[in-house]
C-alpha cells in the first residue's frame, strides 16, 4: 500500500486572493491538469486552485484511473447527450488526501485518505427523493463538461461525496472503486444467483471486475468472451475457474451465441441465466441476447452507440428475456470499500500501467490503443500533499 502523504503547515504557503466569487489560492506547487478540448484534442494546462466552499473539501488527487469514457470524450466529444462544448479537465476514477475542509464539514479532516464519488446529484428532484440519485438529470459529474475532473493535483469536491479509505486500501485501489461501483450496481440489478451460469461479454477493465464479482457472488459456471486472446489469457489468470471464449469474427451473433451456450452443456436448463454485457458494442449486445436462456436476463453495463438498429426484438420478446440497463451507480461506495478492505475482491492485478501526473497525456494515448495491451492505466501524483 502507498504510504499516506505527510501534511505540513499550509497557512504559510496558501495566500488567498479573490477570483469572482471564489477564493483563489497561490500555491507553492503547480496544479497540472489534462483537458479535453471542444475540438477533440488533449491539452495539458495549469489549473487554478481555489479554497473549498462551505460543504467542500480540497483534495490532493493521488491516483486517477483512465476510463473508456475519457477516451470516448476525447475522440468523439460526446457520449449520448453528454457533449463537450468547451475545454474541460477529465478523469473521475480517483482517490486522494484531504488538505482543507470548508465550513460545515465535520466528518472529514486534513490528512484523511478518501475516494471520490464523482457524481454530485441535485438532491431536490423526485429521483433524488426516491433514492435513485444516479438518474438525477442535474447531476454534476466530475470530468464531464463543464465539471472539472480529477486528472489534476488539487480538486475541490463536496465532502458528502468523499468516502474515507481504511489503511489497508491503497490510493490505487481507491481509484478502482469507481469501476467496481459500476459493476456492483449491474450485478445487484441483474440478481446473480448461487450456482447459476453467467456469461461476461468483454474482458476489459469493467468485464474483468464483473468476472471477479460474479465469481464472488457464487455464480457458476462463468464464461468470459472477448476478441483478443491476450485479454482472455489474462482473464483466466485473474479468475482461474472461469472458461473463456474468443469471439469468432466469421460468425454472426447467433453463431457465436450457440458456441458460447455449448460450453454450458447440452440441456436448456443449464444455459446461462444471466449475461453481463460489458462492451456496449451492438454485435455483442445481440450475441448476449441469443446467449441468455429463455426467461433469462441480459444486463447491459457497457456504454454504446446512441442508437442501435439491429437488436433481435422478437427473440427477446418470445423468449421473455429481460433486457436491462444501468446508469452509473448508487449507494455502492461503502460496500465497495468493504469488498476491498475485507479481501472479498482483490483488483490490484488489473493495474497494468502507471504514469506520473505530468505524463497524463501519454497515459491516454497508451490506453486508447488496444495493441498496447493495457488493462487499467493509472495517473498518479507522488508530490507531497502540502500546498
Amino acid at each position: 500500500m502507498m504510504a499516506p502523504s505527510v501534511l505540513v503547515d499550509q497557512t504559510s504557503q496558501a495566500v488567498p486572493t479573490k477570483s469572482s466569487d471564489r477564493t483563489l489560492l497561490r500555491v507553492s506547487h503547480p496544479n497540472p491538469s489534462l483537458q479535453v478540448t471542444a475540438d477533440h484534442n488533449l491539452k495539458s494546462a495549469e489549473a487554478p486552485v481555489y479554497s473549498p466552499r462551505a460543504g467542500e473539501a480540497l483534495v490532493h488527487i493521488k491516483a486517477t484511473g483512465i476510463c473508456g469514457s475519457d477516451i470516448h470524450f476525447w475522440k468523439t466529444g460526446r457520449i449520448g447527450s453528454l457533449v463537450f462544448e468547451g475545454d474541460c479537465i477529465i478523469g473521475h476514477e480517483a482517490s486522494g488526501i484531504v488538505l482543507q475542509c470548508g465550513e460545515g464539514v465535520t466528518h472529514l479532516k486534513p490528512g484523511d485518505r478518501v475516494a471520490v464519488e464523482p457524481g454530485v446529484p441535485c438532491e431536490h428532484c423526485f429521483l433524488c427523493d426516491d433514492g435513485r440519485y444516479n438518474l438525477c438529470e442535474d447531476v454534476q459529474f466530475a470530468g464531464v463538461y463543464p465539471y472539472e475532473g480529477t486528472i489534476q493535483r488539487y480538486k475541490n469536491h463536496p465532502a458528502k461525496w468523499l468516502h474515507k479509505l481504511p489503511e489497508n486500501v491503497s490510493f490505487a485501489e481507491g481509484a478502482l472503486l469507481e469501476p467496481l461501483s459500476v459493476v456492483m450496481h449491474g450485478v445487484k440489478s441483474a440478481g446473480l444467483s448461487l450456482g447459476r451460469g453467467v456469461v461476461v461479454c468483454g474482458a476489459g477493465p469493467i468485464g474483468l471486475i464483473a468476472l471477479a464479482a460474479a465469481r464472488a457472488s457464487g455464480a457458476n459456471p462463468i464464461v468470459i468472451t472477448d476478441l483478443e486472446p491476450a485479454r482472455l489469457a489474462f482473464a483466466k489468470e485473474f479468475v482461474p475457474s472461469c472458461m473463456t471464449y474468443q469471439v469468432d469474427r466469421t460468425k454472426d451473433a447467433q453463431g457465436n451465441a450457440e458456441a458460447i451456450r455449448a460450453l454450458f452443456g447440452s440441456h436448456e436448463y443449464v444455459a446461462p441465466e444471466t449475461v453481463l454485457e460489458c462492451t456496449g458494442v451492438e454485435s455483442s449486445v445481440c450475441t448476449a441476447a441469443y446467449t441468455a436462456r429463455r426467461g433469462g436476463t441480459v444486463m447491459v453495463i457497457g456504454v454504446g452507440k446512441a442508437i442501435m438498429n439491429n437488436l433481435p426484438f422478437m427473440h427477446l420478446s418470445l423468449a421473455e428475456i429481460d433486457l436491462r440497463f444501468i446508469n452509473r451507480y448508487r449507494d455502492t461506495w461503502p460496500p465497495a470499500i468493504s469488498c476491498l478492505s475485507g479481501g472479498i475482491l482483490d483488483l490490484r492485478k488489473l493495474v497494468s500501467h502507471v504514469f506520473p501526473l505530468e505524463k497524463a497525456e501519454e497515459a491516454l494515448h497508451l490506453c486508447a490503443d488496444t495493441r498496447n495491451g493495457s488493462i487499467k492505466v493509472l495517473v498518479v501524483d507522488e508530490q507531497d500533499a502540502s500546498l
